[in-house]
């Protein structure tokens, strides 16, 4: 089935995107940078890296991290990091409703998936 990518360009120069939301939703759901990082296949260096961006993008953090201590460190979004994480999602669920008709049409005029060998 085609599907939709929403990539959404700020005027400042960031951008919220698919993986961008998906990590957000991570170190909601696991409290930490380093274990959203790994729920994806990717290195906590640039699971930091799209962190800072997501900062960096916005007025204010996103996500807001607690250092090390007895129990460890962590991460989590911030009130405003929820929203755009709740708005980016309210955004691609609104543009795949809009476009589902077209989406059908355009997998319609493309070849079937090829097969794979037994």
């Amino acid at each position: 089935m085609a599907r939709l990518r929403v990539r959404v360009h700020l005027d400042a120069g960031g951008h919220v995107g698919p993986g961008r939301a998906d990590l957000l939703a991570h170190i909601a759901t696991h409290g930490s940078i380093a274990a959203a990082g790994r729920a994806m296949g990717m290195s906590y260096r640039r699971a930091w890296e799209l962190v800072e961006a997501l900062n960096d993008a916005f007025s204010a953090p996103l996500v807001q991290t607690a250092h090390g201590g007895a129990r460890g460190g962590g991460a989590s979004l911030t009130p405003l990091g929820e929203e755009v994480l709740h708005r980016y999602r309210a955004i691609v669920d609104a543009a795949t409703q809009a476009t589902m008709a077209n989406l059908v049409a355009l997998q319609a005029l493309a070849p079937p998936p090829a097969r794979k060998p037994d």
